[in-house]
């Protein structure tokens, strides 16, 4: 469960208890918004930053890596040929089921509409990919940290990027879900919606689930 100083920041951000908050991230990558939509909100960043040790681990891997994987490769002579017919071989297309989806299921299509703005801006506000979703008694309000790690246990600075009054916003979620994959969406008063997932600390995760679906 989340650690009494995120309680004690929610609660100094919202000037009452939560009623629920949970860590979330969107699942996937999102989607790639029009050209003349994204320099309209900004053009601000799509996607999340990594920590330098991933950058570390690519220089590693295209370094070391790679190269140990081609000598070992180019190590038999007799086994090159036969790798190379079989490669040649035609594979089976298949599905990408991207294309049948182009918002790969994280909001409803539409970049104008609240949900659509709400994601153009989702990582301009910090690189992290985690934000704080806190239900107060009459509103929802979404937070996040500016630093590229934190944990979701201990974070202390995080602020507010996005408030609606429950008149605006409210959401959707069903209790039970199975650890790992349980999702909730934020819908909004103008029909749009935005589905978020890998739900961090169980105990907050399954009380904030239980409270939406109530």
């Amino acid at each position: 469960m989340a650690k009494r100083a995120v309680h004690r920041r929610a609660r100094k951000i919202l000037g009452e208890e939560p009623v629920a908050l949970v860590w979330c991230e969107i699942r996937t990558r999102i989607p790639t918004p029009p050209k003349d939509v994204h320099r309209a909100a900004g053009k601000g960043r799509l996607k999340p930053g990594h920590h330098w040790l991933l950058y570390v681990g690519a220089v590693v891997f295209f370094f070391v890596v790679i190269p140990m994987m081609l000598i070992d490769k180019l190590s038999d002579p007799f086994d090159w040929p036969r790798r190379s017919r079989r490669d040649r071989r035609p594979r089976a297309a298949e599905p990408d089921n991207r294309r049948q989806d182009p918002t790969n299921g994280v909001f409803d299509g539409d970049w104008n509409l609240t949900a659509g703005q709400l994601l153009l801006h989702w990582y301009g506000h910090s690189p992290n990919p985690k934000r704080l979703v806190m239900l107060g008694r009459d509103r929802v309000c979404i937070a996040t940290s500016p630093r590229r790690r934190l944990s979701p246990t201990k974070a202390d600075d995080f602020r507010t990027v996005a408030e609606f009054p429950l008149d605006q916003a409210h959401v959707e979620g069903e209790a039970g879900q199975p650890r790992g994959f349980a999702t909730f969406r934020l819908r909004f008063a103008d029909g749009s919606w935005l589905e978020v997932g890998r739900l961090a600390e169980p105990e907050d995760a399954d009380h904030f689930l239980r409270t939406v679906s109530a």
